[in-house]
């Protein structure tokens, strides 16, 4: 038995390129004749809930038949955490990690402060539709950078730390183009292949 957990991404990150398509429909629907085409006992897709959840709110109608298609086709399961354990020296890296990013979002915000006060320092008080104009210019790129600073890389959500448990628990494929789950999953020695691989064995069951 193969055992593939996927992300979210590879339904609805058009870059994935695992050349089941080009719409998350086709995606979709390719995935799922590949499940039913797949030979028995030969296939099987796990999803953790949190992803459920996630792949959801990408749908505006719960009961949207394209998304119970998909979730008809996946096993859903959490993992046992309790039962895994987790080296001492990854959890002492991924302190060291988000110490270094928070301070990386530290300069970030100082760097966009001092911007902000050059670019109105001496100007006489505008109007108060210019003001929000400009500052909403401002705090969107500081969410930006203050988002790829914190964010970028690392894993930052209960979904992404199950799905590399789940993995971990089922010794199966984790599927995703997420750098951050793919560089932690590694650091916990969790299988992988990559989206286009991935593609190419669905494929080859349509």
């Amino acid at each position: 038995m193969n055992r593939y957990i996927i992300d979210t991404n590879l339904l609805f990150n058009m870059e994935a390129k695992m050349g089941l398509g080009d719409t998350t429909a086709a995606i979709v629907k390719n995935l799922v004749g590949a499940i039913e085409k797949a030979p028995s006992q030969e296939l099987e897709i796990l999803v953790p809930p949190t992803i459920v959840q996630e792949i959801t709110s990408f749908f505006d109608n719960p009961e949207d038949d394209l998304l119970k298609l998909l979730l008809g086709s996946l096993t859903v399961k959490s993992p046992v955490t309790s039962e895994q354990s987790i080296s001492a020296v990854i959890f002492e890296h991924l302190i060291e990690d988000y110490r270094t990013r928070a301070y990386r979002a530290m300069k970030v915000a100082e760097e966009e402060l001092t911007a902000t006060a050059q670019k109105f320092m001496g100007k006489e008080v505008l109007p108060q539709k210019e003001f929000q104009m400009a500052c909403g210019k401002i705090i969107t790129k500081l969410r930006e950078r203050y988002r790829n600073a914190t964010r970028t890389g690392t894993i930052d959500s209960k979904a992404d730390f199950e799905l590399i448990m789940l993995a971990k628990e089922q010794d199966g494929y984790l599927v995703t183009t997420d750098e951050g789950v793919t560089y932690w999953a590694r650091l916990m020695g969790v299988k992988e292949m990559s989206s286009s691989v991935f593609g190419k064995k669905m494929q080859g069951y349509l």
